[in-house]
């Protein structure tokens, strides 16, 4: 063979095997690439493990669509034309892949209008640091609605959730607390749902505070203090009706004629409402008599001698 055929034939190998290397190489490359920004996405973000409140609760979406289909089948069957799918949706869009630090009412806008019902005139029911006893009571007497005994705070109740910027976009380690960042997914959350509750309230509404809190029964910078208040409607709204109950066997902190007391009276009366307050609203004692039945502030009357 010719030199120069040789020479040829030797530089087309040299170019095909330098190709070859190129090629190789630049697989190599797209593959470390790739499990770099996989890795990437589903590592946590060094933000989700610094929080100080519970995660995201497990099977987020199981808890709500079953409490959703049990609300609106089983509770509340006039109900039955909600979209439970659309409504998770809507909860999953307003905070997943969301800095969990900057959540807004707006987010959750749609998840509001998909889950609010009409809620009949007198029986709304707001409260603040009576929670167990006020859900017993709702619970054993069906005249009356908290906020939690909507659809909306049904599904919401005693769980949480939030999102990073990271996938999976749900943070399942840790949540912020309000301390840490007001406007968190849980906060806002109730804070919009308690404005829209509050809105919808006609007729005589209750509420029902704890009267053996040192602090005081009313505090304005509660759920009920700085959003419910504010979102009654005086001309939908005929009365207010405080029961301020004692824990059975006290501390008997305050009373209607207490300090907070009639500074939130002072605020109900500036906004034109009539208002009634009750010491330990009787019905609401007799249920909180059942787990202490022989106490003295549990006897219907005394024997006389």
């Amino acid at each position: 063979m010719p030199l120069q055929q040789r020479s040829a034939r030797l530089r087309q190998r040299t170019v095909l095997l330098v190709g070859i290397a190129v090629l190789l190489a630049a697989l190599v490359l797209a593959v470390v690439l790739a499990s770099l920004l996989t890795h990437g996405r589903h590592e946590a973000s060094p933000k989700m493990l610094k929080w100080k409140d519970r995660g995201t609760t497990k099977n987020l979406q199981e808890v709500i669509l079953g409490r959703c289909y049990n609300y609106i089948t089983a509770q509340h069957p006039e109900l039955g034309d909600k979209d439970c799918l659309k409504i998770w949706e809507s909860l999953k869009d307003a905070f997943i892949y969301k800095n969990p630090c900057n959540i807004t009412p707006e987010d959750y806008q749609p998840l509001m209008e998909l889950g609010s019902h009409p809620i009949p005139c007198n029986k709304s029911l707001f409260w603040s640091k009576t929670g167990d006893l006020v859900h017993r009571y709702t619970k054993s007497n069906q005249n009356f609605l908290t906020l939690e005994d909507t659809l909306l705070g049904y599904m919401a109740d005693r769980i949480s959730w939030c999102g990073d910027p990271s996938a999976p976009g749900i943070n399942y380690e840790s949540c912020p607390k309000r301390n840490e960042c007001e406007s968190n997914p849980g906060s806002v959350f109730w804070k919009t749902a308690s404005k829209m509750f509050a809105e919808a309230a006609c007729g005589v509404v209750q509420v029902m505070l704890n009267g053996s809190i040192e602090a005081g029964a009313f505090r304005s910078s509660s759920m009920f203090g700085s959003i419910e208040i504010f979102n009654l409607d005086p001309d939908k709204v005929s009365e207010v009706h405080i029961w301020l109950m004692q824990n059975i066997g006290g501390p008997q902190s305050e009373s209607c004629s207490g300090q907070s007391i009639q500074r939130l009276i002072s605020i109900l009366e500036e906004r034109n409402f009539k208002i009634i307050c009750e010491d330990n609203y009787r019905p609401v004692q007799l249920l909180q008599c059942v787990h202490n039945p022989d106490h003295a502030d549990c006897r219907l009357c005394t024997n006389s001698t």
